[in-house]
Parts: structure tokens; C-alpha cells; sequence
């Protein structure tokens, strides 16, 4: 998976498409990512010791990553991603403006 924790994308399929949000977790095991103000859904919690008084919860649900695509950073568009190996070290990088992602 080419999407990573920090990353700026922008939704590409479903309700929430066209937003835009930093990744705030990525799985490649199951390949999710979870979007800030994406996919938003109430959850009801029980009172804990974490969160003693329980309630209404809103939570970023995770979505496909499929169904995002890295912002570029220079043109501020959707874009795809490539790997190349700059100064001994492999990084990421837009294909649409070649510009250095890591």
C-alpha cells in the first residue's frame, strides 16, 4: 500500500467522495485507511475507566484505499504514485509533478 499515516488524499468513490483529509490511520494488512472528517459514524460507548461518562461518539470509520488518492502537493490534484531511489534511499514520488513526497 502506497498510502501513508499523514498523507493528504482525496476520496474518489462513495458518499463522502471529493472530500479531503489527512490520513489518520493506514493498514496494509487489511488494506483500510481511516480519513479525518471521512466516513463519519456515531458509536454509543459504555462508561469506562478511559471514558467514564460513556455517550454519543462520532468516529472516522475506515474506508478502501482503493478509494483515495494522494493529493500533490505542488498542483494540489489527485495523483499516482511512483518509487524511485534518490540519494540511495527509496522514496515516493507524484507522478503528475514529479515532486518528492517523503
Amino acid at each position: 500500500m502506497q498510502i501513508k499515516k499523514g498523507d493528504t488524499v482525496v476520496v474518489l468513490s462513495g458518499n463522502d467522495k471529493g472530500k479531503t483529509g489527512k490520513v489518520i490511520f493506514a493498514s496494509a494488512k487489511t488494506n483500510k485507511v481511516a480519513v479525518e472528517g471521512v466516513n463519519v459514524r456515531t458509536k454509543h460507548m459504555k462508561p469506562s475507566n478511559a471514558n467514564p461518562d460513556g455517550g454519543i461518539v462520532k468516529r472516522e470509520v475506515p474506508i478502501d484505499a482503493s478509494n483515495v488518492a494522494i493529493v500533490d502537493p505542488k498542483l494540489n490534484v489527485a495523483t499516482r504514485i511512483r518509487h524511485e531511489i534518490k540519494d540511495g534511499k527509496k522514496v515516493r514520488v507524484a507522478v503528475k509533478s514529479g515532486s518528492v513526497l517523503d
